[in-house]
């Protein structure tokens, strides 16, 4: 995903929060607008989203307070030293979590600025559907076979030497 094309979601889901784009561009950039694609496209130029994304209006549409807010959280590994002395590799999945807050756009402003990618993290809070993995098929179902009924012809044979 490009730039632009996150900078596009992002600024969608603080605009259906009420975010004034056009108003917060022209009033804070000082530049005339002429539509939102060029708009969003200066923003992409060098860092000037910074100024975006870091903007008490931008921030307090996209995190509006007291919604529940869904986040990605990545994989994570880490070393844990067990009570017997040895060292074990720890490994967490991704997983989903929904957080509500009253003032969560000034924690997750506060965040962003201790992060080392501020649109890494905003990222996590934009769902798109090809990053969704797709659910497993149920087992027992006609198309795949319970693994606990699969029989090798192999274990046939065997079978029916041992019950001569």
């Amino acid at each position: 995903m490009t730039r632009l094309e996150l900078l596009q979601l992002i600024l969608g889901q603080a605009r259906n929060n009420g975010f004034q784009y056009r108003r917060w561009y022209a009033g804070w950039l000082g530049v005339p607008w002429e539509s939102a694609q060029q708009a969003t496209e200066s923003l992409c130029e060098g860092r000037r989203y910074y100024a975006l994304l870091f903007s008490r209006e931008f921030a307090e549409s996209f995190w509006k307070g007291g919604a529940q807010m869904t986040l990605q959280i990545p994989p994570q590994s880490f070393q844990r030293k067990l009570a017997d002395g040895s060292i074990s590799t720890v490994v967490r999945k991704a997983f989903t979590r929904r957080i509500t807050r009253p003032d969560a756009w000034r924690y997750h402003l506060r965040e962003m600025a201790i992060a080392e990618d501020p649109l890494r993290y905003i990222r996590r809070f934009v769902r798109v559907e090809d990053e969704l993995e797709p659910e497993p098929p149920p087992i027992g179902n006609g198309d795949v076979p319970d693994p606990r009924f699969i029989v090798d012809e192999q274990d046939l044979l065997i079978d029916d030497e041992i019950c001569r």
